[in-house]
């Protein structure tokens, strides 16, 4: 396909593709599948090699959230059955992510539920991850807190914080039919705070929403402007309790070509499959590391993911290697250009999971989904976290 081969050479140049083209990669038909993926691999390949980065996430507080973000089954309202409990004490989530660190992840995800931290939250945080850095010196750790406020940012990083993710989730013109309590340019205000404290940037979006092709493109090209290192692209996952449980708008298919997209307008950018990936994407989950650089080891926030051990077997069986300690994740050119930036001098951003892994969305109004995109309903695959962080037993990992 020409389009096909002028998206591989745009993305190995490093150059924005046209929103005709991105909207065309969502257009292709199931019997093109093969030939994005191979293109879009192409891409992958030339910036990341075969390495796949593991980011392990710990709900340092779940639940009684005071937001209604309708895609969340920590929101304001939720009927979900999920685990509720306060802020996990610094040597109870440095345990925590122990066990991530010991099943290969790099990168620890400090999340808590809430509208955004006090100051008193941010000291509490800090010292969180000062536990997890004496413990494993080497480890990436990535807070993901909500909407931060001025100066909060400096002190995470002072603490030794790497990252800071905060989602923009759709496009700004559906935005408001999803929230209410905030807005879209509270959640660009807060990627951007980061990114002046010189943390590393990580922001990215929920798919399955009801969203249409263009909404999907908006969000995408909002966050190639907004230019972080790391893009989590999460799959809805329709939690009993709250608003979008019957919402089940996505195939295997479309899930490799919205990633397919991510990767052709952010080529050189860490692309994470983040919360959804075994309920949507299911048995076609290795065909998505052609994609995607990065995945969350183990389980979500409020939710079960496929066993560790299961997640390392498909990487290796596929023909990818887990990427290492001592390995820089992002290109060189990007990853040169966020050591030389340095506190308040607004650079890029590598981060990891955040608001999105939680739940669902609320679909965006006058939203198109075709019958031929409709997924059947597998609400035996969405299981309510009831192990790691908040529990006695054992995480997953």
């Amino acid at each position: 396909m020409d389009l096909l081969n002028t998206l591989v050479d745009k993305g190995l140049r490093r150059e924005l593709p046209t929103r005709e083209e991105a909207l065309a990669v969502l257009a292709t038909s199931d019997d093109e599948l093969l030939d994005v993926v191979a293109a879009a691999g192409k891409v992958r390949r030339q910036w990341f090699g075969r390495r796949v980065k593991l980011n392990y996430l710990v709900n340092l507080k779940s639940g009684l959230c005071p937001e209604d973000c309708s895609y969340c089954s920590q929101r304001l309202g939720s009927t979900a059955g999920i685990l509720k409990y306060t802020w996990l004490k610094p040597d109870e989530a440095s345990q925590a992510a122990a066990a991530g660190v010991a099943g290969g992840a790099k990168r620890v995800c400090l999340v808590a539920s809430g509208r955004g931290p006090t100051d008193r939250d941010v000291d509490r945080v800090s010292q969180t991850i000062e536990a997890i850095k004496e413990q494993n010196e080497d480890v990436e750790v990535c807070a993901c807190l909500g909407l931060l406020s001025a100066g909060q940012a400096d002190k995470l990083r002072t603490a030794g914080a790497d990252a800071y993710n905060h989602n923009l989730n759709t496009s700004e013109g559906t935005y408001g039919q999803i929230t209410t309590t905030h807005t879209y340019a509270d959640r660009v205000d807060t990627v951007q705070q980061a990114q002046a404290a010189g943390l590393s940037a990580c922001s990215g979006l929920i798919a399955g929403m009801g969203e249409t092709d263009d909404d999907l493109v908006d969000v995408v090209f909002a966050l190639r402007d907004l230019d972080p290192d790391s893009v989590p692209v999460n799959f809805l996952i329709p939690f009993e309790g709250t608003p979008l449980a019957k919402e089940w708008n996505l195939t295997p298919q479309r899930c490799l070509r919205i990633l397919a997209m991510v990767r052709f307008v952010c080529p050189d950018v860490e692309v994470r499959i983040a919360g959804g990936r075994e309920v949507h994407l299911r048995s076609m989950q290795p065909l998505a590391l052609h994609l995607a650089n990065s995945i969350f080891l183990g389980d979500y926030l409020t939710s079960e993911g496929q066993a560790g051990k299961t997640d390392l077997d498909m990487i290796a069986d596929a023909g990818f290697e887990v990427e290492g300690a001592d390995t820089v994740t992002l290109p060189e050119h990007r990853a040169d250009a966020l050591a030389a930036a340095g506190p308040g001098c607004g650079s890029h951003g590598d981060g990891g999971g955040g608001c999105g892994p939680c739940g669902s969305s609320a679909p965006a109004e006058g939203a198109e989904t075709s019958a031929a995109e409709t997924s059947e309903a597998r609400t035996d695959l969405v299981a309510v976290r009831r192990r790691g962080a908040g529990t006695d037993l054992a995480p997953n990992a």
